[in-house]
């Protein structure tokens, strides 16, 4: 589920801490150190401290919103290089939802309430359960193509990956406003402005709104961020 540039879903300090990984799988085995954290408008010690204020509001919200999930995030950097700016949200193979930001989005941040807001934005798919949900409706496009190939004696698997990628886009633009909402309210409670983050929206390519895209229109995320802003102060 992308925020911005590229930011897609597939795959700190109450618990919480920051690895460095150089592939997409997260790891434990490293803390982001200095020399090895990425340089740009934001320090490593900015990230760091955004990771420490985030992350513990996120847990918090997830565990009176979905008490049956794992709330315990896990925050990673992918150090990979010629990676365009990119962050997304995903679980590991034991079930604990990792956040991960990779260096060109961290130097793409122009300030600390850029990186809560999508923090906030990644850990509100987590909560909301939007993982779960698009697979769901991924495999029910799949079973609808499998019936209508058999109906029309075409190519089950063709028309079985495209009810998968219609169904998975079903509801794309929905999760992503969701997520901008409550990833407001995690940036805002975390002590950051998003209003000010979600101006990242002003310097990345509109999507418009198209059929089956996967995003909404930059100017309905940024509106989004505004209305709930309006409520929480």
């Amino acid at each position: 589920m992308r925020l911005g540039l590229v930011l897609s879903a597939a795959l700190l300090m109450a618990g919480c801490e920051v690895v460095t990984v150089e592939t997409g799988a997260p790891t434990r085995d490293r803390p982001v150190a200095a020399q090895t954290a990425p340089k740009g408008s934001v320090s490593p010690s900015e990230f760091t401290g955004v990771v420490r204020r985030t992350e513990p509001v996120a847990e918090l919200i997830c565990r009176n919103r979905a008490p049956t999930a794992n709330c315990d995030f896990q925050i990673v950097v992918d150090t990979r290089a010629n990676q365009p700016p990119n962050a997304y949200q995903t679980v590991d193979r034991a079930g604990r939802p990792v956040i991960a930001f990779n260096v060109a989005l961290i130097a793409e941040a122009q300030n600390v309430d850029e990186l809560a807001f999508v923090m906030g934005h990644e850990a509100a798919h987590h909560i909301a359960g939007h993982l779960g949900r698009t697979r769901n409706t991924a495999a029910a496009g799949a079973a609808l193509g499998g019936i209508l190939a058999a109906a029309v004696g075409a190519d089950p698997g063709a028309l079985q990956n495209l009810g998968a990628n219609v169904g998975a886009r079903t509801f794309s633009k929905d999760f992503e406003l969701e997520a901008d909402e409550l990833g407001t309210v995690i940036a805002y409670r975390a002590g950051y402005d998003p209003i000010v983050g979600a101006r990242f929206f002003t310097r990345i390519p509109d999507p418009g709104n198209r059929f089956l895209g996967t995003h909404p229109p930059n100017r309905s995320r940024i509106q989004t961020v505004r209305q709930t802003m309006a409520r929480l102060r």
